[in-house]
């Protein structure tokens, strides 16, 4: 099981990575942008478009900032070992899904199966946190029932 652990903490590992190139890459054009603005005699067209490029970049340190964040929360967990109990890094099989406890990555595939990767902190999250095989809790009207924990 650690295997499939490993290949869902990996696609979790690039979907941050992504988001940081992204964001570093936006950050670079609109500083080179910055850069490139030449001042007109139209006034303030030249103030205008540099602030909105500092807009820019701060949006994209603002992303930067959260995949780090993201990032961080991710070396914290551990692919090694099985839980009994749902816990950061596992992964919950449901009658209505699979799920990996980590950060919120979306729909991840591994061996075949669709995982959800959540974060502890989402609504589900908290929902899945503690749970062992055979419980249950139900989330917007349905209901989820634990088959299996690792």
């Amino acid at each position: 099981m650690s295997d499939l652990k490993k290949e869902l903490y990996e696609q979790c590992v690039s979907y941050v990575r992504k988001s940081m190139d992204a964001a570093e890459l936006g950050i670079k054009e609109a500083q080179k942008a910055s850069n490139e603005d030449t001042k007109s005699s139209a006034g303030d067209k030249y103030e205008t478009g540099r602030a909105m490029m500092q807009q820019e970049t701060n949006r994209n340190l603002a992303q930067l900032n959260e995949a780090n964040k993201l990032m961080v929360a991710l070396n914290r967990i551990s692919t090694a070992g099985i839980a009994h109990k749902a816990e950061t890094g596992s992964v919950i099989k449901t009658n209505n899904g699979n799920f990996y406890l980590a950060i919120s990555a979306g729909s991840i595939s591994a061996n075949g199966e669709t995982y959800f990767a959540v974060s502890p902190a989402s609504p589900i999250g908290l929902l899945l946190m503690g749970k062992i095989t055979g419980e249950s809790f139900t989330l917007n009207g349905k209901l989820y029932v634990i088959e299996s924990v690792s």
